[in-house]
């Protein structure tokens, strides 16, 4: 099975040790549901201990994504600011109007915070591209302003 790395930003990389870190520690205070709801009984009837049991499901599965993806994670920085790759900053003109968007990788997308992935059809539309360079997208003219 060929593993394929996962294109982080630093800020990215901290984000998700963070929640990594704040699921752990959720672990006790899931447990504990878990228990105080085992005590009312019937288990098959019980929707507390249903809750707590999903909650504890979820937790899990987020806990082992995110172990998946730090261990596969290659942290991109902005490198040369002569053309756009991951973890740059493209200021663009579309159409008359700017939008700034940082190039991160799938994980970090997040086109209403400006975040957008390098696998995405403006993402590689813009891979590769300098400033002042015009293109079109989807019809309509679009020009690097700059890169950060």
């Amino acid at each position: 099975m060929i593993k394929k790395s996962i294109n982080l930003t630093p800020e990215g990389k901290k984000e998700l040790e963070k929640e990594l870190d704040d699921l752990i520690k959720s672990r006790p205070a899931i447990a504990e549901k878990i228990a105080t709801a085992r005590a009312f009984g019937d288990l098959s009837e019980n929707e507390e201990y249903s809750s707590a049991r999903n909650e504890q499901k979820m937790a899990e599965g987020r806990i082992l994504e995110i172990q998946n993806i730090l261990k596969n994670a290659k942290i991109i920085r902005g490198g040369k600011k002569d053309k756009a790759d991951l973890g740059a900053c493209v200021a663009l003109d579309m159409g008359g109007r700017k939008i700034e968007y940082t190039i991160v990788g799938p994980t970090e997308a997040n086109p209403l915070e400006g975040r957008i992935s390098n696998e995405s059809p403006i993402g590689k539309a813009i891979l590769g591209r300098k400033a002042g360079e015009d293109f079109e997208f989807n019809g309509k003219k679009v020009k690097i302003i700059e890169i950060k």
